[in-house]
């Protein structure tokens, strides 16, 4: 069933004619999940629910794991090693006689439901109350209250069935699905999770059968036992104090060290908040993040968090955070410590929580991850059956046991994430359980994983490199150019320069501080500028090699607004043409050195290819010029005008020879015209094999791609074991999304035909008939530096 979210991004696509997908953890591995992406992404080459071929999806999609990236230049790892450790839990025998009273009321509903729609229910209910029980008394006590309430409100024939019991648990049936869906997304977020388990659980009472009375008992003396234990510190709570404070409070001194806590709910969250300070802990020394938090509080903690420990608000030393810290968010900087107080029956998200720290900008050697085992764990390790199956100690060790098996396949739990998943559920609900079949599978999807596609990744990542240093060097893209695009703007729009600043320590690189500024240009100034913690305002630089990693420096990059204000003031400047502009399209510049005998001038051009559309095709700024000899120009080669460029510097000539310059321009204006619409003429002439050539790649890429997808779906809708497969939970609305799925593939099949007319045709008309047009741009004169300063 999709999401609010997906069927938002599946309205938007149709509109956006590029899309870029990024995600820094894999998919969950159900190939619907991932196919509905990759529509999205691409419809042309996907369809949901049809296995994609791969070497379509290698031209959408790069995977890159951190293994694959060479070490630094000295052969040192260029991430820190992730070290998995355990705490040791003594449970004691109330908390043993909690768990088997739970288990007892599990057994008897899973043996008191008669069809499917009942062992669903039943099934739900479990997990549910064993979720909450392993992660603290506070979260069992919430959840076994409210399912207690609403099966008693159904016995008070508050919701009574009526004459017929058979519709209602249908209708029951119909919304349970999607109800225990949202739990799970509602976790973190403590007023959304209690309406949803509200919901859920009401939605059980219309389907489970009604409590025995020994069922009520065991559920009395649950929520009875959770309330007491809540108010006090467990065996786990325990364990967790007697390895925190050596880390943080050694001696009973604060440390400048950190820890992060995750947890799966927000009750437990505010239960482990309040043990901290009733166990002497400061309030100001810990934080927490949330689903249901301000925004501003939000991103205060987490700027907090990343800040160095020494500065003035910087006293936190404890996060506490739910899942909803798990995803985007960096906490790297100055920690490298995470503990997962429960360990998540879905691998995904526990392997998001670890990539919390775990990331690029790590500055530990190693990041240590913990998690609680029961006392006596070293025993199961040599002996399977050192703990009594179906006790709290064999399920617990049970997670211990997926939590390792995560950690050692995280690079592929795209393919494998599931059957982990699975094998939990199973252990959870009492049935049974096998590794060694899990293992199997497991290497049996890692062989062919859809994520997984084999390339020469040092190739790749050569080419890349190189592209990238290209685009630099041909763009001039150079912290000296950005400087200078910013100063420009600034003396353009307000008549103003960025101010010289002393660089912080360990900064090699100009720093200015930026000037006021008025209006819409202030808020460009001011995003970022102040520091997230101390509110200070910081200086910037337009280094990025300088000041990575650092937080007392702002970078003025491409992208920041300042920066991209400058750019469209000095692009609305450059084609406005006329003689209200502010900035002068003629400039001098002197060439050191013997590239030149005597004075060149070079004319640049715009050069725009238009379709019969309407349609831009390709643009590019071209130059033309040659020296100037006996008060003319003799034009010279593309080469060598692009050297003489490339060789000048910064340096004006003096005025009177600038005066100079001014009275021949007369003399060479026309030539020098010729000159450039001959060369834009030229250039123009050599794209016309360009474009056709790139109209008949397009067209036949097309072709081929469509025809691939036609292959995929004939052979997806001629799999009937898929289309009339039960479903997992048998709720009528999977049945209907199957038969929906079904219909939109043959819909789609049909529709290929006419697509592949309309998109080559489309493409045909696109490049048709082609049309050059040029523009004069700006003109510069290149000196040489003899005659700059003053010799003849």
């Amino acid at each position: 069933m999709a999401s609010q979210r997906t069927r938002a991004i599946r309205a938007l696509t149709p509109h956006c004619e590029h899309r870029l997908f990024l995600s820094a953890t894999p998919h969950n591995g159900y190939l619907e999940s991932f196919t509905a992406l990759l529509e999205l992404l691409d419809d042309q080459r996907f369809a949901r629910g049809v296995k994609p071929n791969p070497e379509q999806l290698a031209q959408v999609m790069v995977r890159r794991l951190k293994r694959d990236l060479p070490p630094r230049w000295d052969g040192t790892p260029r991430f820190p090693k992730r070290i998995l450790e355990v705490l040791p839990v003594r449970y004691d025998d109330a908390e043993r006689e909690a768990h088997g009273m739970l288990a007892a009321y599990a057994g008897s509903r899973r043996q008191a439901a008669s069809g499917g729609a009942q062992r669903t229910a039943a099934e739900f209910v479990t997990t549910l109350l064993k979720k909450r029980l392993f992660s603290s008394p506070k979260a069992f006590a919430e959840t076994v209250d409210a399912h207690l309430v609403t099966m008693n409100a159904r016995e008070q024939g508050a919701f009574g069935l009526g004459a017929r019991p058979s519709a209602a648990e249908d209708a029951g049936t119909r919304v349970l699905r999607p109800l225990i869906d949202r739990l799970e997304e509602t976790a973190e977020d403590d007023a959304a999770f209690t309406s949803a388990a509200t919901d859920a659980l009401t939605a059980v009472r219309e389907v489970a059968p009604p409590l025995s009375a020994e069922e009520r008992k065991l559920l009395e003396r649950l929520r009875s036992w959770a309330r007491g234990a809540q108010d006090r510190a467990d065996g786990k709570f325990r364990a967790f104090t007697t390895w925190l404070d050596p880390i943080v409070r050694p001696g009973g001194q604060w440390s400048d060290q950190r820890v992060i806590v995750f947890t799966e709910y927000r009750d437990t969250q505010r239960w482990l908040y309040e043990r901290l300070v009733a166990a002497g802990a400061p309030a100001e020394r810990i934080a927490q993040l949330h689903g249901g938090q301000d925004e501003r509080d939000r991103e205060h903690v987490k700027n907090v968090f990343q800040e160095s420990p020494d500065l003035p608000g910087g006293e936190v030393r404890i996060l506490l955070a739910t899942d909803a810290a798990s995803e985007g968010i960096n906490l790297q900087r100055y920690c490298h410590r995470l503990l997962h107080w429960e360990i998540p029956w879905n691998p995904n998200r526990l392997e998001q929580r670890n990539g919390r720290i775990d990331r690029h900008g790590q500055r530990a050697a190693q990041v240590d991850v913990f998690h609680f085992v029961p006392e006596g764990w070293e025993r199961a390790e040599a002996d399977p059956d050192a703990f009594a199956d179906g006790s709290l100690e064999n399920e617990l060790y049970f997670l211990h046991h997926a939590a390792r098996k995560v950690d050692q396949i995280r690079e592929d739990l795209g393919s494998a994430g599931e059957v982990i998943a699975t094998q939990v559920e199973q252990k959870m609900l009492g049935k049974r359980a096998d590794w060694q079949t899990a293992d199997a599978e497991i290497t049996r999807r890692s062989g062919r994983a859809v994520l997984k596609i084999e390339r020469d990744l040092a190739r790749d990542l050569q080419r890349l490199t190189d592209a990238l240093a290209d685009s630099r060097s041909e763009l001039n893209l150079s912290p000296a150019t950005v400087e200078r695009v910013v100063r420009t703007g600034l003396a353009l729009a307000h008549r103003k320069d960025l101010i010289p600043a002393k660089a912080p320590e360990g900064v090699r690189a100009a720093c200015f501080r930026l000037p006021e500024l008025p209006g819409a240009w202030a808020d460009a100034r001011n995003d970022g500028l102040h520091h997230p913690v101390t509110s200070a305002e910081r200086s910037i630089t337009f280094d990025a090699d300088a000041v990575f990693d650092r937080s007392d420096v702002v970078l003025l990059h491409l992208g920041h607004r300042l920066v991209q204000m400058c750019l469209r003031l000095l692009r609305a400047e450059i084609w406005a043409g006329g003689t209200g502009t502010k900035l002068s399209r003629v400039t001098a510049r002197v060439v050191p050195g013997d590239t030149l005998r005597t004075p060149a001038v070079v004319a640049h051009g715009r050069v725009v290819v238009i379709g019969s559309e309407g349609t831009r095709l390709h643009e590019e700024v071209v130059a033309a010029g040659g020296l100037i000899e006996g008060g003319k120009l003799v034009r010279a080669k593309e080469a060598d005008v692009t050297s003489w460029l490339d060789a000048a510097s910064g340096e004006l000539p003096d005025t009177a020879f600038l005066g100079r310059l001014a009275e021949l321009w007369p003399r060479l204006e026309g030539s020098l015209g010729r000159a450039l619409g001959s060369r834009a003429d030229q250039r123009a002439r050599s794209l016309h094999s360009l474009l056709e050539r790139r109209c008949t790649e397009e067209v036949t890429g097309v072709e081929s791609v469509l025809a691939d997808l036609e292959r995929s779906i004939r052979a997806a809708l001629t799999d009937h074991a898929h289309w009339e497969q039960a479903s997992l939970f048998e709720v009528a609305a999977e049945a209907n999304q199957l038969r929906k799925d079904r219909a939109a593939l043959t819909e789609r099949l049909e529709a290929i035909p006419g697509l592949r007319e309309q998109e080559t045709s489309a493409l045909r008309r696109r490049y048709a008939d082609p049309t050059a047009r040029w523009f004069p741009a700006a003109v510069t004169f290149l000196v040489p530096s003899a005659l700059a300063r003053g010799a003849r």
